[in-house]
């Protein structure tokens, strides 16, 4: 189902690619390089009807959400819910990770995209040895 995406929402997107925070830099650092290792096209800061999706992968209906602390406040989580249902509605699932996870765990929230993605067993190493061989788990 097509979705019309606001001019808005157009806007604030490019204003979020210019002001990514630290937590959405490290992450996109991580899911840039799914194209060149998986062939998995991931976009930042997506505008995807009214909202802005941190980070979408259209090809495997997946949104990756960062969120800070004012995520927490409850009028936020219901502003939240109601758009995760929205993006749900269209076919998206979306992850969320808060930047205490990313800080703290990083490796396990990229292994859950992949999970996500069916690829959790097939992760290459981003650099393979010379000798050959380069499939190993990454973490």
């Amino acid at each position: 189902m097509p979705t019309v995406v606001k001019s808005a929402a157009i806007s604030r997107a490019r204003q979020l690619r210019r002001d990514m925070t630290d937590g959405e830099k490290k992450l996109w650092s991580e899911l840039r390089e799914f194209r060149r290792w998986y062939g998995i096209h991931v976009r930042r800061q997506v505008p995807i009807g009214a909202y802005v999706a941190d980070f979408a992968i259209h090809s495997h209906r997946v949104i990756i959400e960062v969120d800070g602390e004012h995520h927490f406040e409850p009028e936020r989580a219901a502003l939240d819910r109601e758009r995760d249902h929205w993006l749900w509605t269209r076919g998206y699932k979306v992850l969320r990770f808060n930047t205490g996870e990313l800080h703290d765990s990083f490796a396990g929230c990229v292994e859950e995209i992949l999970r996500e993605l069916g690829l959790s067993e097939a992760t290459p190493t981003p650099n393979p040895s010379p000798q050959g061989g380069g499939e190993s788990g990454r973490t």
